[in-house]
């Protein structure tokens, strides 16, 4: 059996909130013993869509990531389980719960680092995403999330296949992947802007075409020029410290020591004089 991972882009994920639906509709009130027992009509989301805002307005960028079970091959959640059978690893890579053997303990829900583990009072049980592994045994190629995203930005595919995806892509925590080794894979998680609107105090007027360096810490420099709005924005920056240089013409502007370690930086309007 094909060992299987996801892969997620983040830059196709528009917040449509598709999975979360099929997701629901796929087990709420659906019995898929011995895979899963119906899933709660509120209170458990088993892939969850997070939103992520970014910088200040007018300079606001939004990020949407799917969150579900990490499938982790060193999943502390097998770990903390302490009734044998109750919780194991496919060999497709999925990690199962299994909904006649769980006592309820919580010891999993407790253990898990990425807080995809619900409890359900009414069943006494830990459930949790299964990678639609009732409908993999089936015949289906994908779980149902995957197979309604409408802009294919979620994906089920054998790991063999998706080498090269992994190889780009990150994981959520990791700080802690090799010691998780998590089965779900990210591309394109949103990294830090530096942005601002460029005009001129004199005329009035927004400046075009001014030219826009700005120098990591390291030396690396990056050049663009802002646009028709007046606006630079320099995107997919690495947490550190930058200095800033905008120039038109004879006119110049600097800003020194640009903190992006901490947060999204808009600088607003800037005067160039």
């Amino acid at each position: 059996m094909a060992r299987k991972v996801f892969v997620i882009d983040i830059a196709k994920c528009n917040g449509c909130h598709s999975c979360q639906i099929v997701c629901k509709d796929e087990h709420v009130t659906n019995d898929w013993t011995p895979i899963a027992k119906p899933q709660p009509d509120t209170g458990q989301f088993w892939i969850e869509l997070t939103e992520r805002v970014r910088g200040t307005v007018p300079k606001v960028k939004v990020a949407y990531r799917p969150h579900l079970c990490m499938h982790c091959d060193k999943a502390p959640c097998m770990t903390a389980c302490e009734v044998p059978g109750a919780l194991y690893k496919r060999d497709d890579g999925l990690v199962i719960i299994d909904p006649v053997k769980c006592t309820g303990c919580k010891n999993c829900v407790d253990a898990c680092p990425y807080d995809t583990i619900f409890f359900n009072e009414g069943l006494n049980i830990a459930q949790k995403c299964t990678g639609c592994a009732h409908l993999l045994d089936d015949g289906w190629a994908e779980p149902r999330c995957a197979d309604a995203c409408p802009t294919l930005a979620i994906k089920m595919m054998d790991e063999d296949e998706a080498q090269e995806l992994i190889a780009a892509a990150e994981v959520w925590k990791p700080e802690r992947k090799d010691e998780l080794q998590p089965r779900v894979h990210y591309l394109n998680l949103p990294k830090k802007f530096i942005a601002g609107t460029l005009y001129d105090p004199v005329e009035e007027e927004v400046v075009i075409g001014a030219a826009c360096t700005l120098t990591a810490a390291d030396g690396e420099t990056r050049l663009v020029e802002t646009d028709a709005y007046g606006d630079f924005w320099f995107e997919g920056l690495d947490d550190g410290v930058y200095d800033l240089r905008l120039s038109h013409g004879s006119q110049v502007v600097s800003f020194v020591g640009l903190d992006a370690a901490a947060a999204d930086i808009n600088l607003g309007d800037i005067p160039l004089e």
